[in-house]
């Protein structure tokens, strides 16, 4: 595994690296902050601090990070970015074979413990993404889950997203009566928690030079483990 080794002064806020190489940078994306620019914050994104890393204090410095895909706002865990477009447009042609692995905890039991949650989505202009019947206006998104452990008022699931929608996983649990605890947006709930309880715990990819695969995994945060009896 290549975790470079940073002086903390460096090492960029809101992303712990977890893996970095000549092509790609992978870390673990605190809650709370954008993956890139959005209306309401262009500066303070992940996207912009990693370009801030690599280019080293250098203001003349041309060095870019590249999106390969993204995390919500609110969900933490592995985030991978591209060094160079060549090696964005590899991962993304290659998207299909990386395997990519969340934990949740949603409200309630889920009457069925295995299962995979598929519907067409659409986003209306308010930015609120649902299921459609309309196969010509959605994009196809695929969820599959599994029940690790159940306690009184919420259950964990460990997630393969087969499919990389936005917001997908938060309205598939939503829509199957399922909300994930903390999501205000989808499940209608005024939360006590600060935060949403979406982690992206791993990604396996092939790698665009070696052509290995490379498994990287991001700890689960505390609030997480606090809110379920589970040991990670």
């Amino acid at each position: 595994m290549n975790i470079p080794k940073i002086p903390k002064k460096y090492r960029p806020k809101g992303f712990d690296i977890l893996y970095e190489d000549r092509d790609l940078i992978l870390g673990n994306k605190a809650a709370g902050y954008l993956t890139v620019a959005a209306l309401w914050e262009k500066e303070n994104t992940i996207h912009g601090i990693l370009n801030s890393y690599i280019r080293k204090g250098n203001s003349r410095s041309q060095k870019s990070v590249y999106v390969v895909h993204r995390l919500d706002q609110a969900t933490s865990g592995v985030l991978m970015f591209a060094k160079t477009p060549e090696v964005q447009e590899f991962m993304k042609d290659n998207w299909k074979t990386t395997h990519k692995t969340y934990y949740a905890i949603v409200r309630g039991h889920l009457a069925k413990k295995n299962d995979t949650i598929s519907s067409y989505l659409v986003e209306d202009e308010d930015y609120v993404v649902s299921s459609t019947t309309d196969t010509e206006r959605g994009k196809l998104a695929m969820t599959e889950y599994s029940v690790m452990k159940e306690d009184k008022q919420v259950s964990l699931l460990k997630i393969n997203l087969l499919t990389g929608k936005k917001n997908q996983i938060r309205v598939h649990m939503a829509e199957l009566g399922h909300p994930i605890v903390g999501d205000a947006k989808y499940g209608k709930e005024k939360s006590a928690r600060p935060n949403l309880l979406l982690h992206s715990h791993s990604i396996e990819f092939t790698h665009p030079f070696s052509k290995k695969r490379v498994v990287v995994q991001a700890e689960v945060p505390d609030y997480f483990k606090r809110a379920i009896d589970f040991a990670f």
